[in-house]
């Protein structure tokens, strides 16, 4: 009946009403008339509740939001351009792009023709039926040939597409998740093979230094060793500042994926055995270390070589003179004229015999100086010693057979001598004089004539100076040269003797040397040589004591830079790099100072009294400020990193900044594990043995626990657990990147194993695993063969073969992390 019938469509218009649904002039009595407009505007009305009112593309409108779905997933189509829900659908095209996007296996896409609108069309509508299940409520015909197309009729159409493909777009919201987790884990895996190749390499190449740097095989040449020292330069100078350089990248690559880590809730990087950063450092130390004693050996050995060649040109004049003494000695002490002499002539023989004894004896001091010499020719490992010892040897030999054959001369004309009785006491005066004076003559002689070293200019002034005092004790001895001269030529009344050796023409020898000896000695070339050393030693000294004190101003300014951090992040980085570069900047004078310390080297300069710093002072001063400031960018770029990933303003920065320096005591930039734990209960941590907890505020048990810490044990299992995350290295300090890290973890909006599990989960239809042709199909292809390459097989009961574990590939994902 018609009043059963009106009941029945109230029943449903109130069903509808209870939705939300609000239907204007539409009553049960007119639906029953068959009042075609109004029941056709109830149907569209529940079409747009039921199937379109729940689109909703970033928070748009139903009708946009359905608008929008479509744009996006038929932009790479070719000659597909959707603007509305009528003419943009006339070509048949939009409507096989969105099949093809999600099912590109129904649609040869690349065989259809804009200007067949109809073959589009049906083509559509009949793979839509057959294998989506949409019903075809449109006709080919009906689109082409009107000139707009229903648009109601359209958008119901295109919303039964929408609702179709929703599961697809559930998996493409599921891959995007994994792919943007893989991709962090990609970068991340990849700056972990970067750290291990770069730190493998540098070890390399210390390994491969450091028996270089300890060689300690001498040269026998001073050229030898100053080549040498020129290889030690250009280590130096070409070698070793592209090393320090990757080594301070090292660092930074370091600490900038333990924060990138951190930020995407991934666990600690932790380097292969041998290859921490602390590793790194340590053997940077032992290079250092060798490098520094290899230095210093090479000095030592220029010095050592300059000694030696010192010491052999003395060694070889002391013995020439020596052995132009010898000469013919042998020969006079052999002969056999006292047997046939008379008595005055016995007399003579036995005064010359003494007066050579007395020679004789002069000279033992020089046999002493040449064996002394020799000596330390040998140990000071001089390479020619075989043949200065064969000399020496063969001096001592001669000498000892001198010393034999003098006395057993003395004892033959001691035995003649008792059968003479008469002597000219004139020649005994003669010789007591003659012999010592020409004793002293010849040691003037040999005085005047021995080189000499010296490094310094008050060293040449003093050589001078003696001179000056031996060149007025002249007077003198010509005195003493001319009474001998008189008792000599009173012996040559009576007695036929050759030439005097105290003559003119050889005292004037003495007196020309000595006048000359200053240009022969090479005084004066010695006097200019020591002031060129130290103009050397004022120029390098000068600009020493400027750089020098520059480096340590300008590294207790970055320090200060680093804690007191004014202004953005943004604005700290730009000055920051200003800073920088100002710095690289003052590189020309390091190498000017470089050169003048070469200068040095080659002129063999040991001490500067005129600075305390030396050119190592400076190289290791100029690589701490370059690694220090490069250190705090890399902190400022990390620490946007963490605020731009975890949504920290910048009052929580400038709080965690005052906080964290007022614990800072040293201002070193770093926290010690108990000032650490004094920072955290400040800040209202309870650190006791429980889960860690943030209150805010320090309740009793947090003042309790704050005296406790002051010298107390207090909770160290927790403070430990708290330390491995903050300090995964084990250094014992805490930085202000990981602890701006371990206060912001609370509020950090990362992925987390879990939501990765049920994205994986999505993908495989539910299932506890997934097959490599499903990730192939809904990943990209070297995101898809990354995880085929790690999933383990997967085990459980309702396995299939080549069924993979997606679960556990998941955990490892993220580990087990405490942030």
């Amino acid at each position: 009946m018609r009043v059963h019938k009106i009941s029945n469509v109230n029943k449903a218009l109130d069903f509808i009403a209870s939705k939300g649904v609000k239907l204007v002039s539409i009553g049960a009595e007119e639906i029953v008339d068959g009042n075609a407009k109004m029941t056709l505007g109830m149907i569209w009305t529940i079409i747009l509740r039921f199937a379109i009112q729940d689109i909703s593309v970033e928070e748009t409108s139903a009708k946009e939001g359905l608008l929008l779905w479509c744009q996006r997933k038929t932009a790479p189509y070719k000659n597909v351009n959707i603007q509305n829900f009528h003419i943009s659908w006339k070509d048949g095209l939009g409507f096989c792009a969105l099949i093809h996007r999600h099912r590109p296996e129904l649609i040869d896409y690349g065989k259809l023709r804009k200007d067949d609108p109809m073959t589009n069309l049906n083509t559509a509508f009949d793979v839509a039926e057959k294998y989506l299940d949409i019903p075809k409520m449109l006709d080919a015909e009906d689109i082409v040939g009107t000139a707009r197309p229903d648009e109601k009729a359209i958008m119901t159409y295109v919303s039964s597409f929408y609702h179709a493909f929703s599961g697809a777009q559930k998996a493409e919201t599921a891959a995007n998740r994994i792919c943007k987790v893989l991709a962090v884990n990609q970068e991340n895996e990849q700056l972990m093979e970067d750290y291990e190749k770069l730190a493998s390499d540098l070890l390399e190449w210390i390994r491969r230094t450091i028996p270089w740097l300890e060689d300690r095989a001498p040269e026998n040449t001073m050229q030898a060793m100053q080549q040498k020292l020129e290889d030690f330069r250009d280590y130096r100078r070409l070698h070793k500042p592209p090393k320090v350089q990757e080594k301070c990248q090292l660092e930074i690559n370091f600490n900038t994926l333990q924060t990138k880590l951190r930020l995407s809730n991934r666990p600690a990087f932790m380097p292969s055995e041998g290859k921490m950063v602390s590793d790194i450092n340590n053997a940077w130390g032992g290079l250092e270390g060798a490098e520094k004693g290899y230095e210093e050996w090479l000095l030592n050995e220029i010095r050592r070589l300059e000694r030696l060649d010192h010491l052999a040109e003395k060694f070889r004049q002391k013995a020439a003179i020596h052995e132009a003494w010898t000469e013919g000695k042998e020969e006079m002490l052999q002969k056999k004229d006292f047997e046939s002499a008379s008595l005055s002539e016995i007399k003579a023989l036995l005064k010359k015999h003494e007066a050579f004894e007395s020679d004789l004896a002069a000279h033992q001091d020089r046999v002493e100086q040449i064996a002394a010499i020799a000596q330390e020719l040998n140990e000071l490992d001089y390479y020619d010693s075989p043949s200065v010892n064969a000399r020496c040897q063969k001096i001592c030999d001669q000498w000892d057979g001198l010393g034999g054959m003098t006395q057993k001369r003395n004892e033959s004309l001691q035995k003649t001598e008792k059968l003479l009785e008469t002597i000219d006491q004139l020649y005994l005066e003669f010789a007591k004089r003659a012999a010592p004076f020409n004793n002293w003559m010849e040691g003037a002689m040999e005085d005047l004539q021995d080189t000499f070293i010296v490094h310094t200019i008050e060293e040449i002034k003093g050589l001078s100076t003696a001179h000056e005092q031996f060149k007025a004790t002249l007077p003198e001895a010509d005195k003493e040269r001319q009474a001998i001269l008189g008792i000599h030529n009173e012996i040559a009344k009576y007695f036929y003797l050759t030439a005097c050796p105290l003559s003119r023409k050889f005292w004037g020898g003495i007196s020309g040397q000595a006048a000359g000896a200053t240009e022969r000695s090479g005084l004066i070339e010695e006097h200019t040589r020591q002031q060129n050393n130290e103009r050397l030693r004022v120029q390098f000294a000068s600009q020493a004591n400027v750089i020098g004190p520059w480096i340590q101003t300008k590294m207790g300014e970055i320090g200060r830079i680093s804690i007191e951090m004014h202004g953005t992040l943004e604005d700290q980085l730009t000055n920051l790099r200003q800073y920088e570069k100002s710095i690289v900047n003052y590189k020309p004078k390091i190498d000017q100072l470089e050169g003048d310390h070469q200068l040095i080297q080659e002129a063999l300069i040991f001490d500067n009294k005129h600075t305390k710093y030396t050119m190592e002072h400076i190289r290791v001063g100029w690589e701490q400020l370059l690694t220090t400031i490069a250190r705090t960018i890399n902190e400022i770029e990390n620490q946007i990193l963490t605020r731009d990933a975890k949504g920290i303003s910048q009052e929580q920065l400038n709080e965690f900044r005052g906080s964290f320096n007022h614990f800072d005591r040293d201002h070193s930039g770093t926290l010690g594990a108990e000032e650490f734990k004094a920072c955290l209960i400040s800040l209202g941590f309870d650190i006791g043995n429980d889960a860690q907890k943030r209150t805010g505020i320090m309740e009793a048990e947090d003042f309790k626990t704050c005296l406790i810490s002051m010298g107390y044990n207090l909770g160290e299992n927790e403070f430990a657990r708290i330390m491995s995350i903050v300090d995964p290295n084990r250094m014992g300090i805490v930085t202000f990147q990981a602890f701006i890290d371990f206060m912001s973890r609370e509020t950090a909006d990362t992925d987390t194993a879990d939501q990765v599990m049920a994205s994986f989960k999505i993908l495989a239809g539910d299932k506890n695993y997934i097959l490599a042709d499903e990730l192939r199909r809904e990943l990209p292809p070297d995101q898809a063969e990354y995880c085929i390459a790690r999933m383990a097989p997967y085990t459980g009961p309702d396995g299939v073969p080549g069924a993979l574990d997606y679960m556990s590939f998941s955990t490892a994902l993220y580990g087990e992390s405490d942030l």
